[in-house]
Order: structure tokens, then C-alpha cells, then sequence
């Protein structure tokens, strides 16, 4: 793609990603949900299905994606250690936006304005999940292997189990 060519917005900026790539996904209409557990029911998944991509800021100000788990979170010092750095942070929700093209709640690695290397847990393998599709109102299903495959992810452990809110 050229740098001239004029990107389609949201949703269809994934599936012309996906197409590319050879990976078959199912994006869906769906209410929006207060919490993790409700967007779960909604979709008929468990919470480990939904897995959140998060944008993390290295210490040198380069970005990566990091495929969580919905019923895990990010092991900063699992994550630095796989990444080779010192540092690591999530960004303003604006930085998000203007590293992968994305808002915050609708962040995937599939048609990101921006290639940034993708960090996944190894407990999303082997499931159906899914992810953000680029906009509001829509979740993007796919086999997380095919998935991991597509983008050439690096597949370890970076999560711990989710802290209870007290």
C-alpha cells in the first residue's frame, strides 16, 4: 500500500487487513456493555474469550500491541523482560490513537495505521476469541491461532491473573 492511498475507516480498514492476510474473521454488531463479565454474556463467551489489545509505549517512545486475556492483565515485569527493556507504560488514550489509528475500546492489531510488533499471551491459543473491530458497537471473532499466525506475533506469558477491585 502506498503512503498517498487513503485508508477506509474502522471496521472496514480490519476486514481489508484480515483479507490481506488470509485470515478469516466475523465482525458483529453488539450493545455496549458496562464491564467485561456483561460483554461476555452479551457475546456468549466466557471472560478469558474476549481478549483486550492494549497499546504499550516503550521507553525509547516506540509501540507495541500486547493481546491480553479479558480475565488477565498485563505482567509489566514478564513483559519487559520478553521485550528487552527497562520500561514500559500504557499511553494517553490520544497517543493510542494517533499510533494505531483507533480508539480506545476498539484498538486490533488488524489494521492499525501503524505495523508494531505484537506481544500475545499464550492463554489465547487454541480458542475462538474476540477483539476489537476498529469501531464502537462491533466485536471482531477469530481463531486466535490463525490470528497469532496472520501478524507473527511472539506467544508467551506476559499476563497475571486479574487483581480483584476492592
Amino acid at each position: 500500500m502506498s503512503d498517498d492511498t487513503i485508508l477506509p475507516v474502522g471496521r472496514h480498514r480490519v476486514e481489508a487487513d484480515a483479507r490481506k492476510r488470509g485470515l478469516a474473521i466475523e465482525i458483529v454488531e453488539r450493545p455496549a456493555a458496562g464491564s467485561l463479565d456483561e460483554a461476555a454474556a452479551l457475546l456468549g463467551l466466557q471472560p478469558s474469550d474476549i481478549v483486550k489489545s492494549l497499546v504499550v509505549k516503550r521507553h525509547d517512545g516506540d509501540y507495541l500491541f500486547a493481546l491480553v486475556p479479558g480475565d488477565r492483565q498485563i505482567s509489566w515485569a514478564k513483559l519487559r523482560a520478553l521485550v528487552g527493556v527497562n520500561k514500559l507504560s500504557l499511553p494517553s488514550p490520544e497517543a493510542a490513537l494517533e499510533a494505531t489509528g483507533y480508539e480506545r475500546g476498539t484498538i486490533t492489531p488488524l489494521g492499525s495505521t501503524t505495523a508494531l510488533p505484537v506481544f500475545a499471551d499464550e492463554r489465547m491459543t487454541g480458542r475462538r476469541v474476540a477483539l476489537g473491530a476498529g469501531e464502537h458497537g462491533h466485536s471482531l471473532f477469530t481463531e486466535a491461532d490463525a490470528l497469532l499466525a496472520a501478524l507473527g506475533a511472539t506467544i508467551a506469558d506476559i499476563t497475571d491473573p486479574l487483581k480483584p477491585r476492592t
